[in-house]
């Protein structure tokens, strides 16, 4: 026995149950905000996907094609091929949560126009660090097994290049939705009384970015207590 757990239990595990408590219940509670105000209809009548090119244009954006693709809330911005890809559950829908959806993907879209620094950052080093973060576990657990200490530590540093892109993501993800929250209010897609339900949407899908974040933090202390253990 082992402060009171059979020897084979791992208390660094809490962190990671921690992590996954917090992304499942983010993830809950925007599926449900989703699912409340998909049922409020704007008054203006516009549907995400037309909602969605008036703000482009109101821009002055008119080199990124808005496409439809399956899936719920599969909504997302791909600056490399200037495509807006709307889902099911949102293209055609007039419900404020579709719009505000719709709105954020072109606050990416805003975002790549203007040159959005951390935007330009995000994807400079997206394809490195998503790399590196898959390679991370697999190199720490080869230094455990073959008990050498700069495998692991390269395999936490590795790991590490995750939680940087997730910690980049955040400032991209809610300036995306301040964007779509002050365009759509400017613009008069919808009142004051939309926005409330809209911005509560908005925020509920940012905070699955933040519950992302702490998990990759909480991983990676996870993995400094496992290499510190390892070295002792």
């Amino acid at each position: 026995m082992f402060y009171g757990y059979p020897m084979y239990f791992d208390s660094t595990y809490i962190l990671v149950l921690i992590g996954a408590v917090f992304s499942l219940w983010a993830s809950s509670n925007v599926n449900g905000s989703f699912k409340k105000y998909d049922k409020v209809r704007a008054k203006s009548g516009l549907t995400a996907s037309q909602a969605a090119e008036m703000i482009l244009h109101n821009h002055g954006i008119y080199d990124v094609e808005i496409r439809r693709i399956s899936g719920n809330l599969t909504d997302n911005y791909v600056p490399s091929k200037k495509v807006l890809n709307l889902s099911d559950s949102t293209y055609q829908s007039t419900s404020i949560a579709a719009i505000g959806v719709a709105a954020h993907e072109c606050g990416h879209a805003i975002q790549d126009a203007v040159g959005y620094t951390p935007l330009k950052l995000s994807m400079a080093i997206h394809p490195m660090c998503a790399i590196g973060s898959n390679l991370g576990l697999p190199v720490l657990i080869a230094g455990l097994i073959f008990s050498f200490s700069p495998l692991v530590h390269i395999g936490i540093l590795l790991f590490s290049l995750g939680v940087l892109i997730s910690l980049i993501t955040l400032p991209v993800e809610y300036n995306a939705s301040d964007r779509a929250l002050a365009t759509l209010g400017e613009s008069g897609m919808l009142d004051e009384t939309e926005l409330v339900g809209t911005r509560k949407v908005l925020r509920a899908a940012g905070l699955t970015y933040v519950a992302a974040a702490a998990s990759a933090i909480l991983s990676l202390l996870r993995l400094l207590l496992i290499a510190r253990r390892n070295d002792d």
